[in-house]
């Protein structure tokens, strides 16, 4: 689709948005919205007529791009069937949408919980997990970003956390492995591993087995930075949950569907099978809020008889469920998920490797399928980072002119700290990869500027 330029429409956009929309995680005094006129497949466009390739994917949930012609199709054809319902009864959509996520998790979660979105998913997973063993405690990484709910940002590790802690959650933090920036001194992944369990059963062993109800991780955390866990460490949680009684809860929000190269990011690791599953984004494509948690048996086993003691008035929506069975079918018909895959073993993770090679600023890249990040240095040997921890303002404006710089050549970038990450579509074509890779090797010609 050719943009068609209505500046004095998207004034009044602005002028609205400016006037009446309250935005989140934002000093709403210091923002300035883009206003979007349309998008379709990996781009999206304003009213001025500029196009952009979209590497944020959204918010890391259009895995199948903007405007999927079966997905929309599906959308309209419940609409014209039944728009809503609600979810104590049995609907086409939502069993169909059920049967389909069961058929692709791994194990015996075969049961599944519907919500609006990633946060409500993690929120009932930790309730769940609390009421099946009767204990108060869900211990989650430092590195780590769960959601905006009450339980699911005190489970956050990230900053955003910071002004909603009141200390009081049952949350017990830990590091999880990061090698690039290990907490454990650690010269190699073995090593890391090693560590990391050791500080997780230290944490477990100090805070007392029998008060932990779960551990939550993401499988592949995305916001905090993409760093894929060292071979053996999720088996080793694996097998810590089970020594102790501990639910393992996997967060797979944002990793899932497609995501990393396989339907779910735990299939790179084999055998990994975690109690509860957290889910959303990819599910759809975003096309309608959706998301939820595979049960396990076991788990499911607690409510047989006993009432689970949470609900949701949208649960299980029919748009957003036909929405999951057309992205889910889509998926599995045009091979998107293989095409991630490949895309990212063949074309992105080799085409970042070889601008790390020729950008002093970009310390470490790291990834696999369509979930790559680059970690932005100002000294490769100290690897101070770009910018300091949390900057804003005047102290993050090296980052800023990176991200500035991309746009101005026609992508935009997702940008968190001193990193900027890589999350176009699954479905992005190769010639659609390798523009946004030279954009950003022109845009990364700004951060080069404040290497020491």
């Amino acid at each position: 689709m050719t943009p068609q330029p209505d500046p004095q429409l998207g004034a009044a956009v602005s002028a609205a948005d400016r006037a009446h929309v309250f935005h989140s995680w934002s000093a709403q005094e210091l923002i300035a919205p883009l206003a979007v006129a349309g998008a379709e497949g990996s781009y999206f466009w304003d009213y001025e007529g500029n196009r952009y390739l979209d590497f944020t994917s959204g918010l890391v949930y259009t895995n199948i791009g903007y405007q999927h012609p079966k997905v929309v199709a599906a959308i309209q054809e419940q609409a014209a069937t039944m728009t809503t319902f609600a979810p104590a009864f049995a609907l086409e959509a939502r069993s169909e949408a059920a049967r389909l996520i069961a058929e692709r998790t791994p194990g015996d979660l075969d049961k599944i919980f519907f919500t609006n979105g990633g946060a409500e998913a993690v929120e009932n997973a930790t309730r769940m997990a609390r009421l099946h063993t009767g204990r108060p405690k869900v211990l989650s990484a430092y590195r780590s970003y769960h959601g905006g709910t009450a339980a699911a940002i005190n489970l956050t590790g990230d900053p955003r956390r910071w002004p909603s802690d009141n200390g009081s959650a049952g949350v017990v933090r830990f590091w999880a492995p990061f090698l690039y920036r290990s907490p454990f001194h650690s010269e190699n992944e073995v090593q890391e591993c090693e560590r990391a369990l050791q500080h997780l059963e230290d944490t477990l062993v100090f805070e007392g087995p029998g008060t932990i109800a779960a551990i939550i991780l993401e499988t592949v955390p995305g916001t905090a930075g993409i760093m894929t866990p060292p071979p053996g460490y999720l088996a080793g949680v694996r097998e810590l949950c089970d020594r102790y009684g501990i639910v393992f809860v996997l967060d797979e929000v944002m990793a899932g569907f497609g995501r990393t190269g396989a339907w779910f990011a735990v299939d790179h690791f084999d055998g990994v099978v975690p109690d509860l599953m957290t889910f959303a984004k990819g599910v759809n494509s975003g096309y309608v809020p959706l998301g939820g948690v595979a049960i396990s048996g076991a788990v499911a086993e607690t409510f047989a008889k006993r009432p689970y003691p949470g609900g949701l008035t949208y649960s299980g929506h029919p748009l957003a469920c036909a929405a999951a069975v057309a992205t889910i079918n889509a998926m599995a018909e045009e091979g998107v998920v293989e095409h991630a895959a490949r895309m990212g073993a063949d074309v992105i993770g080799p085409g970042l490797r070889d601008l790390a090679e020729r950008h002093p600023s970009v310390g470490e890249v790291r990834g696999l399928g369509m979930f790559w990040a680059l970690e932005l240095v100002r000294d490769r040997e100290t690897r101070e980072p770009l910018v300091p921890y949390n900057a804003s303002g005047e102290a993050n404006a090296p980052m800023a002119a990176f991200a500035a710089a991309a746009k101005e050549n026609g992508l935009w970038p997702f940008v968190n700290m001193n990193r900027t990450h890589v999350v176009p579509p699954c479905n992005i074509s190769e010639a659609e990869a390798k523009d946004g890779l030279a954009a950003l090797d022109a845009a990364l010609d700004a951060a080069d500027a404040h290497v020491a």
